[in-house]
Parts: C-alpha cells; structure tokens; sequence
C-alpha cells in the first residue's frame, strides 16, 4: 500500500481491506494476489484496461464469486449485504416491478424475518428517487426504462441500502454526460457528508482522477500501480497497460486522459 493509502487507513479507519485476493477460472487466475485498504470516507479507483480483473475484484469482495485470500471490514468481519452495497455492470431488472419497488429492495438487508417495510424505509426510497432526480419515474415500470434510466434506478437501489461500504463496477457506463456527472458528484457528496468509503471500477479515466483519491491500475489480475491520481495517471504508464499511445494533461487543475490523434497533422506548405 502507498504512503498515502497507510495515512488515509490510519487517520480515518480501514472500512474495508483485501489481503492476497485470487480468483480463478477454469484454472486461470484472472485476481493475481491483490492487496488493498479502503480508508472510511475514501474514493479508491480502479482503473485498467478490459478483462483486467476489475468486476471480478469486485464481485470477489462481495462474495458473488468465490476467492482465496482474505476480505474483512475494519473491524475484522467479513463484509455482509449490510455492510457492503454493489452496483453491478450489468443488472437484471425484474419486470413486473415499478421503479419505487425495485429502489425499495435495497432496504431488504435491513429488514428482520418476515418483516415489512416501514415508512422510515420508504422515505429513504422517496429522498434517494429525489436527489437523483428519478422521482417522476417512481411508478414507471423498470422494463420501460431506458439503458440511461435503469443504469440511475440501479445506483439508486444501493444508495437505498445504506451501506457504509458502496462498490461501483462502471456505474456511468450507460449514462449521458449530464447524468454522469450527477450520479457521481451524488457519491462523492455522500462519502464527504456521510462518511461513505467507495470503490469504484471506472471505464472513464478523466473520471476516475476528478472523483479518486487514490488509484489503483490493475493488469492481468495484478497490481501495476498505486497512488494519488497524479502519480498514477502518467501518459507512459498509462499507454503501456492499456496498449495505445494516451496523453495525460491538466485542464483547470484536473487531469484529462486523451488519445493519440487519429492522423497526424500535415505540414502546411510555404510558397513564395
């Protein structure tokens, strides 16, 4: 772990730490010895290119797929469906469910047996559909909804969970630009305000360093790198592991991943 990282996990808590995480598939190891800290109230990105390990790192932490090594909360307990909420890459929504009801299983962990939701459950739904601006779409059937719209109403459903620990597998990936930014910033404010610890797999490199504290580049199921944004974000490291040539550059302080231009620009000609 980064100096950083040590001072994040000791100055605020670990919320949640992997230990020599591995996991196999038809005897390929596809999560090589991972090792990670979460500090309470902490963005930790993971980034790299397609079929690096991310969703498996993730759904491996949840316990979706089974692993060899450790996974434990702070306090030294394996993570549970109260403790931990995952927004997948690709849900599956039931659909004969309205928006609201689909939202509303994400108090399901919270509930004891055969109990029912309360109203208290119902205003976390109701204050989560509005502050992602999803509240007209409340009694709308999920199978109407748009790849944009669901992607929401699935953020939506593990924000209503109110795990301390929330897990993103490229939670904008479906997402216009605007809806991008606001699905995230809401993270972000409810990490800062609340004290939400995120770990987030994020296609969107620009993103991933405007919204991460600390970065977490992952090759072939293997660690490459680890640190701040800047350290990490390099144009050599970054074309290296993803196989194209990248250009990172800071616009208004924030670092911006672009690509090589697709034809070269030629030469314009003199004449006398």
């Amino acid at each position: 772990m980064s100096a950083l990282g040590a001072s994040v996990g000791g100055a605020l808590g670990v919320a949640l730490g992997c230990r020599d995480v591995r996991v196999s598939f038809r005897g390929h190891e596809v999560v090589c010895g991972v090792d990670l800290e979460v500090g309470a109230g902490e963005w930790l990105g993971i980034i790299g290119p397609n079929g690096a390990g991310k969703s498996t790192l993730l759904r491996s932490i949840t316990g979706l797929v089974d692993h060899r090594g450790s996974v434990a909360l702070g306090d030294g307990r394996v993570p549970g469906p109260v403790d931990v909420a995952l927004v997948p890459q690709a849900p599956v929504l039931p659909a004969g469910m309205t928006v609201a009801e689909y939202v509303l299983l994400g108090r399901t962990a919270h509930l004891g047996w055969l109990a029912r939701e309360s109203r208290a459950d119902r205003q976390v739904v109701a204050s989560v559909l509005r502050r992602l601006d999803l509240s007209v779409l409340a009694e709308r059937r999920v199978s109407t909804l748009s790849g944009g719209e669901a992607q929401q109403v699935v953020v939506a459903r593990a924000l209503a969970q109110q795990c301390p620990v929330l897990l993103l597998d490229e939670p904008t990936s479906s997402l216009d630009v605007g809806h991008q930014v606001s699905v995230l910033e809401l993270v972000d404010d409810l990490r800062r305000t609340e004290g939400l610890s995120v770990l987030a797999a994020m296609h969107d490199l620009s993103a991933a360093g405007r919204f991460a504290d600390r970065l977490l580049l992952i090759d072939h199921g293997r660690i490459v790198a680890e640190g701040t944004p800047t350290e990490v974000m390099r144009s050599e490291l970054l074309s290296r592991v993803y196989g194209t040539q990248l250009t990172v550059q800071s616009i208004n302080g924030e670092l911006v991943v672009l690509p090589a231009p697709r034809h070269p620009t030629p030469a314009r000609e003199e004449h006398p």
